[in-house]
């Protein structure tokens, strides 16, 4: 369970920086959204945004910033998959933790609708963006993050509270 914790600490320690460069990253987006001529669709899913990204960096970008924040924001979405495979093998499950990794690795999945996906408070990611951003392009793509993050503080949360044997049995 401490490794699980920590690999989370470290992936909230990377969204941080991340999240400090949000603007940057809507713009990294929109470039790849002007170059994939496909400026009407929001991006939908952590796949559809891989290939935009993909086919941007290897046709169209010259700017580093862009390919950085890129590169960063996808990197979190697999240490994010990765960590959610970690958490299955932890323990058995209750319903209760169950649900909360179920939701979590429905949000990671590759073709995941993430178009209507919205962070609420305390998180103001979305708040960031402009109205038609946010309601149009973005809003879902930028929430993913921090509710996912939410969402394994929870598991680990309900995770330590079961008994050792619990965690035990799930660990053999």
């Amino acid at each position: 369970m401490n490794e699980a914790k920590e690999a989370l600490r470290s992936i909230e320690q990377k969204y941080k920086l991340f999240q400090q460069q949000q603007f940057t990253f809507v713009g990294a987006l929109e470039h790849c959204r002007e170059n994939a001529h496909d400026k009407i669709r929001p991006i939908a899913s952590i796949e559809q945004c891989r290939l935009q990204v993909q086919s941007y960096m290897e046709h169209y970008c010259t700017n580093s910033t862009d390919h950085r924040i890129l590169l960063m924001f996808l990197d979190i979405c697999t240490e994010l998959s990765r960590l959610c495979q970690r958490f299955e093998t932890l323990h058995a499950g209750t319903p209760i933790t169950n649900n909360f990794l179920d939701k979590c690795k429905t949000l990671v999945s590759q073709s995941n609708d993430l178009s209507s996906l919205r962070a609420k408070y305390p998180h103001d990611v979305v708040n960031h963006l402009s109205c038609d951003e946010a309601r149009n392009h973005y809003g879902g793509v930028v929430s993913l993050i921090p509710i996912i993050l939410d969402l394994m503080k929870e598991w680990i949360a309900h995770s330590e509270k079961l008994p050792r044997k619990a965690l035990q049995h799930g660990a053999t």
